[in-house]
């Protein structure tokens, strides 16, 4: 005859009225058990201390004990051939199938390796015995967590939608859907966006504060690229601009675990509903449209909608005790969305900043910044300390602050003659002179390079061997640098000492001197003066 297990309310059923001083035949009739079966109970309860009629009554525990004792199979305590061949290598397994850092060796695996090592059994016994003694192939325990309180909690993800036109281009373009959950009232607001850049996700949060009309106290999400530097269990590193816009609007960034889509479940499940409820088939002209239609859709049938888990309207409970309890958004303007690099100062004193080029003072040359952009000013960094601040320019702008030169090239850099003129007369007369003529006409900065090196040949050889060689040299009209460098060279001659002045220039009388009369033109009829 087959095992026929009856449960523990069955058996205390079948003390209770023993207990009670009624016939087993009875029992029997009422109860479906035959007499041998009560006798087994009533025997088994002696056993455990219980006696009929006694002082004690039957009870749960009694009866829960019998029951255990009445199973079939070997007692808990006895071990199979298979368990005593397995529990030497139970720590070996532990290690192979629940590492604490890396991946997880397959079961198959490891009994291949078994096998190795002479250990001969089955692999479904290997299977029992890593489900009895190590937990394997079973559902991991799970806790609800305490409802948060109104406010508290934001939730967000981002989620694929699908294909949606893009009147700038004329395609269709990928279309992916930024989600936003409060956590309390399960009310949510959705931002449609091409990309996941970090504008794109600090836009779509902007807006979502605007829509709830406040600012959640804690922001959780996963570790998406735009807002996670570096993930981390315990420390993640966050991105700056994200660091910088949580403090901006006063809440803190919560990051779930890699890999833990469970820790925020709440937004996890919106992902396929936003996309096959609102999404999925139907026809959208552009982004803006899916916009337009996505807010509509919030305030509408998911927001009216009774929600699964909570069995109420999301909207109404956010009206009702979450939309007071959010930060207001003070500021209310928009966050100015900045950008960062760390590029390093040219040899031209400039750095490239979002195809632009903005200057840096020449002692940084070489070295690398940190630099800072929003729409109006881009500000430059070196080792924390701000060395400099400009207007934004668009790409392929440039600007230059020539302070940032150094002296003596500022003036060739900025084209400017008078600044090089100027130089030249505190180096002599004549040299402001010649400086003067070199530089004149329509187009001075063609002669820039010229006057350069007529200032470095006043440090090589001296202010006053110079000036005297530009006076020479202004007595011929000779402005050319080249021969004056001659005029010096010539002067100097055999001497290694640079001479102190230069002979006095006489004008000698021109030979051929004609008398103005000569010019004048006595055959002109046509004046009758003449």
């Amino acid at each position: 005859m087959a095992y026929r297990e009856y449960g523990m309310w069955e058996i205390l059923e079948v003390l209770r009225r023993v207990h009670a001083g009624e016939g087993r035949r009875s029992i029997a009739r009422v109860t479906g058990r035959s007499r041998k079966a009560i006798t087994r109970y009533v025997e088994r309860a002696q056993v455990l201390g219980w006696e009929p009629g006694g002082p004690v009554e039957p009870d749960e525990a009694l009866s829960g004990r019998i029951a255990t004792g009445l199973r079939p199979g070997p007692p808990p305590a006895q071990g199979s051939t298979t368990e005593a061949k397995l529990w030497p290598h139970l720590e070996r397994l532990r290690g192979w199938l629940d590492p604490p850092s890396g991946r997880a060796m397959t079961l198959a695996k490891a009994h291949l390796v078994l096998m190795r090592h002479g250990v001969d059994v089955n692999y479904h016994a290997l299977y029992r015995f890593a489900c009895k003694h190590l937990d394997f192939g079973r559902t991991r325990l799970t806790v609800r967590m305490a409802e948060c309180d109104p406010g508290e909690v934001a939730e967000v993800d981002f989620g694929y939608l699908g294909l949606v036109a893009d009147p700038n281009t004329g395609r269709r373009r990928k279309l992916h859907a930024l989600i936003v959950t409060l956590v309390h009232s399960r009310h949510q607001f959705v931002w449609m966006t091409h990309t996941q850049k970090i504008s794109d996700f600090i836009e779509g949060i902007e807006h979502a504060w605007e829509f709830f009309g406040g600012v959640a106290r804690r922001v959780l999400l996963d570790n998406l690229g735009a807002a996670v530097t570096k993930a981390d269990r315990y420390d993640p590193y966050f991105n700056r601009t994200f660091d910088q816009y949580a403090s901006y609007r006063g809440f803190v960034i919560d990051a779930c675990v890699v890999r833990e889509p469970k820790q925020k479940p709440h937004v996890e499940r919106q992902v396929p509903y936003v996309r096959e409820n609102f999404f999925r088939g139907e026809d959208f002209m552009d982004r803006d449209d899916v916009q337009r239609r996505a807010e509509a859709w919030c305030l509408g049938r998911a927001g009216m909608r009774i929600h699964g888990t909570t069995r109420k309207q999301p909207l109404v409970e956010f009206e009702k005790s979450e939309r007071a309890a959010l930060i207001a958004m003070d500021p209310p303007i928009h966050f100015d969305v900045p950008s960062w690099a760390e590029p390093r100062v040219h040899p031209d004193c400039h750095i490239r900043f979002s195809n632009a080029l903005y200057s840096v003072p020449f002692a940084y040359k070489g070295k690398q910044v940190t630099v800072r952009g929003d729409r109006a000013l881009v500000r430059v960094y070196h080792r924390g300390d701000l060395i400099k601040t400009h207007e934004r320019k668009t790409a392929g702008g440039r600007v230059t602050d020539y302070a940032d030169y150094p002296r003596e090239k500022a003036a060739y850099a900025m084209r400017d003659p008078n600044r090089i003129i100027a130089r030249a007369r505190g180096c002599g007369t004549s040299v402001g002179r010649f400086a003067e003529l070199l530089l004149a006409g329509d187009f001075p900065w063609a002669k820039l390079r010229q006057a350069q090196a007529l200032l470095r040949m006043s440090e090589k050889y001296g202010d006053a061997c110079v000036d005297g060689a530009c006076r020479r040299a202004l007595a011929f009209d000779l402005i050319n640098v080249r021969r004056l460098r001659r005029i010096i060279e010539n002067a100097l001659g055999d001497n290694d000492q640079e001479p102190t002045t230069v002979a006095e220039v006489v004008q000698l009388p021109l030979r051929f001197e004609r008398p103005p009369s000569s010019f004048r033109n006595t055959n002109n009829t046509n004046n009758p003066q003449e």
